[in-house]
């Protein structure tokens, strides 16, 4: 299945689910924060009611332009439906407008709400196809370690037999794929080439015939999702990075996707035991030249830290209900 990307014009974000709420801290030009953006969707007062729930996952909602064309994808879709439907009631986000939904590995926290997204893409009237690409290893059982060593189950994600019941289209694939007029490119498996990113030790999948464990470190259906903005360069969405996030932006410009990287937004998967590769890891992004670094989700405050020590103001972290114009 061959892939391109053609060049946009700019591209819109909404962070619709993040593990972040922040509407405090300044924000470069291009950015606006979740009260802003509520306060344009009609809210009158703040209240706690008001604001949207910040939880553990990621949903970004991306449109891209070029000339008087306009094309939404929906890159992951957060834990649960009712973070979703809550978000995008006090957004006033329609979800219409939405041509596809790119999943980009096979983990509650980022496909737990998919059916809820795709009851909303029908009900605000989107009536045509709705591809939702999927990579054929998402859908085993997972399970990982506790700190006792007692394997803890991942709940499973809706089967493509589950999607098209709900009216979708499920592609299921792990090469490459191009979404809505070669406007987004969806990544194929992620060569693993960054020898201390390591993945996920001690995650777990179920064998083939399901009668016991097999490791699965690589979580190798982890995908990127990408744009490419005329003369600025990629902006690339690594929703979790299993891969690596080193090895993530090797892999975009090994695709030869154009250009040199503009942003790059997502989770960095930096927390909890990949804390110790994060000095290797802020230290490897200078090769990239990164413009815009837009840390989200699994990424973790230290390494945050850590990268906006290094780069300055082109670190912007992300948070729940802030939007993005590039």
């Amino acid at each position: 299945m061959s892939a391109k990307l053609h060049p946009i014009d700019s591209v819109d974000i909404l962070v619709l689910i993040d593990i972040q709420t922040d509407s405090l801290s300044s924000v470069p030009d291009g950015f606006t924060h979740e009260w802003v953006n509520l306060h344009n969707a009609g809210m009158e007062q703040i209240s706690g009611a008001g604001q949207c729930c910040a939880n553990h996952g990621l949903a970004l909602i991306i449109t891209a332009r070029r000339g008087d064309t306009e094309h939404t994808l929906l890159f992951d879709a957060g834990p649960v439906d009712f973070a979703v439907e809550y978000n995008a009631s006090r957004l006033g986000t329609s979800f219409g407008a939405i041509e596809a939904i790119a999943l980009s590995h096979g983990h509650w926290d980022h496909a737990g709400g998919i059916p809820a997204a795709i009851d909303l893409i029908r009900k605000d009237g989107q009536t045509g196809d709705l591809p939702v690409y999927l990579h054929p290893g998402m859908f085993r059982k997972r399970a990982f370690p506790l700190s006792s060593g007692e394997l803890i189950e991942i709940r499973e994600i809706a089967t493509p037999e589950e999607l098209a019941e709900q009216g979708a289209t499920p592609v299921v694939t792990d090469q490459p794929v191009s979404a809505p007029d070669d406007m987004f490119y969806i990544s194929g498996e992620i060569p693993r080439i960054t020898d201390y990113e390591v993945g996920f030790p001690g995650h777990v999948r179920r064998t083939e015939d399901g009668t016991d464990w097999e490791d699965d470190p690589l979580l190798m259906d982890e995908r990127y999702v990408a744009v490419n903005i005329a003369g600025k360069g990629l902006v690339v969405f690594s929703a979790c990075s299993h891969a690596g996030i080193v090895d993530v932006l090797h892999a975009a410009q090994r695709d030869s996707l154009g250009g040199p990287i503009h942003g790059l937004i997502g989770g960095f998967h930096l927390a909890g035991g990949n804390e110790t590769i994060i000095g290797q890891t802020v230290a490897d992004f200078a090769q990239f030249d990164i413009d815009l670094i837009m840390p989200g989700h699994c990424t973790g405050w230290r390494a945050t830290n850590a990268l906006e020590r290094q780069y300055g103001a082109r670190v912007v972290p992300i948070a729940v209900g802030m939007k993005i114009n590039l």
